[in-house]
């Protein structure tokens, strides 16, 4: 685990590197990150033998209360499955992914939660390499919405990863992956943090 730290002056709370080298930087308002290799973060639910890429690279703080955090999320799509995320984690098997992702050859907002064993899940296609992402912490659960805009926001998931005071204690941030191919750069721009839950999670604001 690296112990790398990270300024972004537009989140309240510092980034620390976890997991693989992601060469993250930060400049002009525009964090970059690099995932190497057939590098990916997944449990498959199926029980089988877990691969050797197991881990990916992440950037992670953990901010306090409710919140909200936005990024527009450009990837550079090189091989199935690339995808950049916006990531929360409670534990080693407690934690969930809002992807951008080449899924397998069409970009695509996926979600994965994981409580032991991961699940995998579509949402919508995506025209281009970018789309916004929002992960919203409001109570005890998560929320996670997609949007073409920045400005229309589509509900895409709602769960918790525990009870109050682990959910609490959450890490939030970016992470990159490469599961299939020889690596990925992706780009966040436009970052936001809102200290507070979105007012209501369906009605698109």
């Amino acid at each position: 685990m690296s112990t790398d730290v990270v300024g972004v002056p537009e989140l309240p709370f510092p980034l620390r590197a976890h997991g693989p080298e992601g060469n993250w930087s930060y400049a002009d308002g525009v964090l970059t990150g690099r995932a190497g290799p057939r590098q990916d973060r997944f449990v498959p639910p199926t029980g089988e033998a877990l691969d050797t890429a197991t881990d990916a690279p992440r950037l992670l703080g953990a901010p306090e209360g409710d919140f909200q955090l936005i990024a527009r999320v450009t990837v550079g799509f090189t091989g199935a499955y690339d995808a950049g995320v916006l990531y929360v984690h409670v534990g080693e098997r407690a934690w969930a992914k809002l992807c951008l992702e080449y899924s397998p050859d069409v970009p695509t907002v996926c979600t994965v939660v994981t409580r032991g064993h991961s699940d995998d899940a579509n949402s919508f296609h995506v025209d281009g390499d970018s789309v916004w992402l929002r992960v919203s912490r409001t109570g005890r659960a998560f929320a996670f919405h997609a949007s073409r805009d920045g400005e229309r926001w589509t509900f895409v998931r709602l769960f918790t990863l525990g009870d109050e005071q682990e959910t609490g204690a959450a890490l939030v941030g970016f992470m990159t992956q490469a599961p299939m191919g020889e690596g990925c750069t992706v780009t966040y721009d436009h970052l936001e943090f809102r200290p507070t839950c979105p007012a209501d999670l369906r009605d698109g604001s």
